[in-house]
């Protein structure tokens, strides 16, 4: 990782409930560990509670998604204790004044299972009371809309190692990106930014690593404007699907190469069978990224471009996210 994500705060919006604020229908909250006790130390939150901020009381009487029939995905955020209430036309509203507001994030994680927050399977219900699928929270769906390659991330799925890995790897190559952008994008820049992130892109996807790859071998064709846009929509898809363990193997078994005349045939058998290690699940991702760390930084006057890798520092390390993988 570079100094600039070292040092620069990350901006992330989150559910208020997820801070421990008691805004919950019941007055209660959802506080996040993960999110209070490791994030805060990287991360400047902005918490949002949509149906508090459209005037909903706390406590209060739950809202739900509701379609007219089992053919309909279309929903409205119903009172559940009053069909006459609708509030999806001021949760909307609240997610475009937001969605304008927060515009400098660089994330966003939301709370589960909630009918204005909820990512992803949010009970849907017909008009009879009868639940029928699930859908995304009105809030959530509105603002993802706005800021579509925006990383946005429900708590309860960052209890899972490998999707809060990757939400961070999203988060800080998004605020990167954004910081590139503002100090003013050329053409050396966009060259630069993806020579660095190059063999992160290879562990995501290896389809879109030969399309960005395409895609910035002329730079003639278009716009820089447009080829900067169209290569940063590629990034964050690329990067929005998890590495597996098989696609990390391959990329450290690629920056293994560059060490082919720098190290001992000891050296060179030891870090193999470390990355076989890792392939076969007997140690985390962490073990040979350390070795290839270590033999990598053993001479600085080589191998500045393998050492300038994204893929090896895409957070800090302090958070041990890649401990577990």
């Amino acid at each position: 990782m570079n100094s600039t994500q070292q040092t620069a705060t990350l901006k992330i919006g989150i559910s208020a409930c997820l801070l421990g604020q008691p805004v919950r229908f019941n007055g209660g909250h959802k506080q996040s560990r993960f999110c209070t006790d490791v994030l805060s130390q990287y991360a400047e939150f902005v918490p949002v509670c949509p149906e508090v901020a459209i005037g909903l009381g706390t406590p209060r009487k739950p809202i739900r998604l509701v379609s007219d029939n089992s053919h309909d995905t279309t929903v409205r955020a119903l009172a559940s204790a009053d069909a006459e209430q609708d509030v999806t036309e001021p949760l909307k509203q609240y997610a475009q004044q937001q969605a304008l507001e927060m515009n400098d994030l660089s994330g966003f994680i939301l709370m589960q299972k909630s009918p204005s927050c909820g990512l992803f399977g949010v009970k849907r219900y017909l008009a009879n009371g009868h639940p029928e699928g699930t859908t995304t929270g009105v809030f959530a769906r509105e603002f993802r809309r706005l800021h579509p390659l925006l990383p946005m991330e429900e708590a309860g799925r960052l209890n899972d190692d490998a999707l809060r890995e990757n939400f961070m790897v999203r988060v800080f190559a998004y605020q990167e990106w954004q910081t590139c952008r503002a100090a003013g994008m050329t053409a050396t820049k966009l060259i630069d930014f993806h020579s660095r992130y190059k063999y992160l892109v290879m562990a995501h996807s290896l389809v879109h690593y030969k399309s960005m790859g395409k895609l910035l071998a002329d730079l003639h064709h278009a716009s820089l404007d447009d080829i900067a846009n169209e290569y940063f929509t590629q990034l964050m898809t690329a990067l929005a699907t998890p590495a597996s363990r098989k696609m990390h193997t391959n990329t450290l078994m690629h920056l293994q190469g560059y060490l082919k005349r720098l190290i001992t045939p000891a050296d060179k058998a030891e870090l193999t069978e470390v990355i076989q290690q890792y392939r076969q699940g007997i140690v985390p991702l962490v073990v040979p990224l350390m070795l290839l760390k270590h033999h990598l930084n053993h001479d600085k006057t080589v191998n500045a471009y393998a050492r300038q890798q994204v893929y090896l520092n895409p957070h800090p390390y302090e958070m041990g996210l890649r401990n577990t993988l």
